[in-house]
């Protein structure tokens, strides 16, 4: 449970339990900007504490959300630069430790992700039915900051208050823990300028490799910033370039861009996005999401890794899966520092697996060409170059035994009057039954995506019911929402049918993902100044509203 994971990631015991920071206790509050602006309405209690900011810890977004919520609904005077460096210190000073923000980060990072595992159902009702659970988690305080939040919020909402609600936080998500203390006392340096390497995919689409020269940009923690990739389908380029700042030195948000049209489509990737990153406590990697659209819907999953000069480094194969049996099999190895001399020794795909000669090789790919045994067993092994490796990027396989759609349940937004459609991007996925034989068990193998027919079928619907009012899904798997909301909502197959892979009885394997296609989310008139102060939290100098 999501609950349990953060109580095991955090640790036990804590050095400093909540029931043991006394009542109006907190972390003192410097900057002159803060206590000049957030002051004026809460107390101080003449200590540098000031109330309800000393007693609780959060994200970048989360004081993001806290002055959003100041301007738009207690009226504060706040221009984006002060909003920006006001967000920036209390990220810094009252910010969460990486190993606090990490289990949360699908929030930050709009990722779809399963909370049904959540603490306890009463908890799910709570508090999932307006938001993420990993939003509340996102926040630390004093038993008595929660008791406020609490009641505050149930009253602000009309909700009854939930009875465990108190415990279970001042339990889970105390403002002093043993990992805050931690990294708090460590010397924090942003030592992020230079070249690193990039592994970026897009659902459905494609991979992505290549690299990410960042520089700095005035300051320790701003950072501009030039990607160059290319696609691992077809070899095309996509340069894209940004700017960014790092919070409390890990915690990456910035935005960047390739060079689109006019009026690119949907999911064009070179799209502006909003970059949520998470870099580990050495600056040696990171990963995190790269995400556009109007609800978020399109992203890169992205990894970096430092780039060490003179390194040979590998970063993926052009292949998911290879059958036992096959023959002459090409496949391409991508990376960094390739030497000018390659043999076959060089490369290891696992047993059963030959790699048969060296077809080319440059200083970023080689291409191989293997035979896979028809012994060979199935499963997931390591693919290496020399001693770079990469886990599991490889899976051996006798068939495909059924494929699932993905994202498994999802929504669509139709479009109305002034309001973008949301789209989604489907991908089929095959599995094999793994070593228990059986299919739908933990330890089958996902082989990767398949080639599949796409098409859509909407629930109650009858022979003649027209599935155009509701959108549809190209032979890629992009579902597009009409244009205009029938004001109601569908509930939708999005139906995957394999070309090729079929069942024992001779049938094609089918996947299906459940789809709700709503009617758009309405946002309120606050809308551009909200933006304003996303852009000075994301893109440091960069103007506000540009």
């Amino acid at each position: 449970m999501l609950g349990q994971k953060l109580e095991q990631t955090l640790g036990q015991p804590r050095q400093t339990p909540a029931a043991e920071v006394p009542d109006g206790a907190g972390i003192p509050i410097t900057d002159p900007l803060v206590i000049a602006k957030c002051g004026a309405c809460h107390a101080s209690d003449g200590h540098g504490n000031i109330e309800r900011i000393s007693t609780a810890r959060t994200t970048p977004e989360g004081w993001q959300d806290v002055l959003r919520r100041m301007v738009l609904v207690k009226g504060m005077s706040l221009s984006p630069p002060e909003a920006r460096t006001i967000v920036k210190y209390l990220s810094t000073h009252l910010g969460l430790a990486p190993e606090e923000a990490k289990p949360v980060m699908y929030d930050t990072e709009r990722r779809i992700h399963d909370e049904s595992d959540v603490a306890n159902q009463q908890l799910v009702d709570a508090c999932t039915k307006c938001h993420t659970f990993a939003r509340a988690l996102s926040w630390r305080r004093t038993a008595g900051d929660w008791k406020q939040f609490l009641e505050g919020h149930a009253e602000r909402y009309k909700i009854p208050p939930h009875e465990g609600a108190l415990a279970f936080f001042a339990r889970v998500a105390p403002l002093i823990t043993p990992e805050w203390t931690a990294w708090n006392n460590r010397t924090r340096t942003q030592n992020l300028a230079g070249r690193w390497l990039v592994t970026a995919t897009v659902i459905g689409r494609d991979k992505y490799y290549g690299e990410m020269v960042i520089e700095a940009a005035g300051t320790d923690d701003e950072f501009k910033t030039r990607v160059n990739l290319r696609s691992a389908k077809d070899g095309s380029a996509l340069i894209r370039e940004g700017r960014s700042a790092l919070y409390d030195g890990y915690a990456w948000r910035g935005r960047s861009k390739g060079g689109v049209s006019a009026s690119p489509a949907p999911d064009d990737p070179a799209n502006e996005v909003r970059e949520v990153m998470w870099f580990a406590s050495d600056q040696s990697k990171a990963e995190g999401r790269w995400f556009w659209g109007q609800y978020q819907e399109f992203g890169f999953d992205v990894r970096l890794q430092r780039a060490v000069p003179g390194d040979p480094r590998l970063l993926g194969i052009d292949r998911t899966a290879l059958k036992t049996g096959s023959q002459g099999e090409r496949i391409r190895l991508i990376g960094d520092n390739f030497p000018g001399e390659v043999t076959p020794a060089d490369v290891n795909l696992g047993p059963g697996v030959t790699v048969r000669r060296i077809i080319s090789h440059s200083a970023t790919e080689i291409a191989v060409e293997v035979d896979v045994s028809a012994g060979a067993l199935s499963g997931r092994r390591d693919v290496a170059f020399r001693h770079s490796a990469i886990e599991g990027a490889l899976a051996i396989y006798d068939r495909i035994d059924y494929i699932k759609a993905t994202p498994e349940s999802t929504l669509a937004a139709f479009g109305g009057p002034g309001q973008p459609r949301g789209y989604q991007q489907f991908e089929a996925i095959g599995y094999q039954r793994g070593p228990d034989g059986k299919r739908h068990t933990p330890d089958d193998v996902q082989l990767g995506p398949v080639d599949v027919t796409w098409s859509i079928e909407i629930f109650y619907a009858t022979a003649d019911t027209k599935t155009d009012t509701v959108g549809n899904v190209s032979s890629t798997g992009f579902f597009t929402p009409a244009a205009e909301s029938p004001k109601n909502n569908f509930d939708v197959w999005v139906i995957a049918q394999a070309k090729e892979e079929k069942d024992a009885d001779g049938k094609p394997l089918v996947g299906k993902a459940y789809l709700v296609v709503t009617v758009p989310f309405y946002t309120f008139n606050g809308r551009r100044y909200v933006r304003d102060l996303e852009r000075w939290v994301d893109d440091g100098p960069v103007r506000a509203g540009q």
